[in-house]
């Protein structure tokens, strides 16, 4: 065999066996929150999201070209707002869904359309977290549908050396002060087991929120009355409103300012269980390192 065949059959048995590792792995297959195994021929192309949490992590790990629709509340990065919305969790747009022809659409465990999206021929992957656990698993599971399994861990170890970073400029004359985090009005809290709490937990704050009562219980307002919380944090239009509401005058965490109010814009980070963990633990720090260490003093009249 000449030097030139030699070359030419070792560049088509690179060639061949490239082709085939390629073909071996393009069969992408992950296992859902409902414990269904979906398998798709080749990592999709065309991808629609229905949860906001599920839009930031696609976008974080590099796949934001991909979506071609997504829920009416994803709106980070700045490039989804553009794209189709599609409703939410109870009210998304099945046909226009189908219309899109997406390779995969992405819902939370909640969504009351994932059954008839199935009907139509369509590939889900159910995927909602409430822990830290299960956040980093779903960002794990995105990664390997994405075609990037490695990524996942890359944007996992980022967001903890964020967090990290957070916890160390936490004032030490905070750390495990009791926490109020309120996530809506009604009131529901953030607990001690959700992924917020256990944020709050790395940076070294306490909860008023027991374990028992669950990630984001619902709370009897004379409860978070009499549990007295050292910090009170909410968005900015609910903290303006406590002091109104029947006792909660009473509260010292808001007659000493010993609170923390997000504006609405940078409200989401905080409340969705993706990639901007590590930055919502870089907001809070930044507000704690603004508090005052002690409340004032209480005078009694002698």
């Amino acid at each position: 065999m000449t030097r030139t065949l030699r070359m030419a059959w070792m560049r088509w048995s690179v060639a061949l066996v490239c082709a085939l590792a390629g073909a071996a792995q393009a069969e992408v297959v992950v296992r859902d929150d409902r414990g269904v195994t979906v398998k798709l021929p080749a990592p999709p192309q065309r991808i629609i999201t229905l949860l906001p949490s599920l839009t930031e992590s696609v976008c974080a790990l590099g796949w934001c070209d991909r979506l071609v629709g997504t829920d009416r509340h994803s709106n980070w990065p700045a490039s989804v707002v553009a794209l189709p919305k599609l409703g939410g969790m109870d009210d998304a747009q099945v046909e226009r869904i189908a219309a899109l022809r997406p390779d995969v659409v992405l819902a939370a465990r909640a969504a009351r359309v994932v059954d008839r999206l199935e009907s139509l021929g369509l590939h889900v992957v159910v995927l909602e977290p409430s822990s830290q656990a299960e956040t980093r698993r779903v960002v794990a599971t995105l990664a390997t549908l994405l075609g990037r399994p490695e990524q996942g861990a890359v944007l996992w170890a980022r967001i903890d050396q964020q967090v990290q970073r957070a916890a160390a400029r936490v004032p030490v004359a905070l750390r495990g002060q009791k926490v109020y985090f309120e996530v809506d009005a009604a009131p529901y809290a953030a607990g001690s087991t959700s992924f917020l709490g256990e944020l709050l937990t790395q940076l070294g704050l306490g909860n008023i929120v027991p374990p028992a009562l669950g990630p984001f219980p619902k709370l009897n307002p004379e409860f978070i009355v009499k549990a007295q919380p050292d910090l009170v944090m909410a968005v900015e239009r609910n903290l303006r409103d406590m002091p109104r509401r029947p006792g909660w005058a009473t509260l010292k965490a808001l007659q000493t300012g010993r609170t923390c109010a997000f504006e609405a814009t940078r409200y989401d980070m905080l409340v969705r269980p993706g990639p901007r963990l590590g930055d919502a633990a870089e907001r809070i720090a930044d507000c704690l390192q603004a508090l005052p260490a002690q409340p004032p003093v209480e005078r009694r009249a002698p």
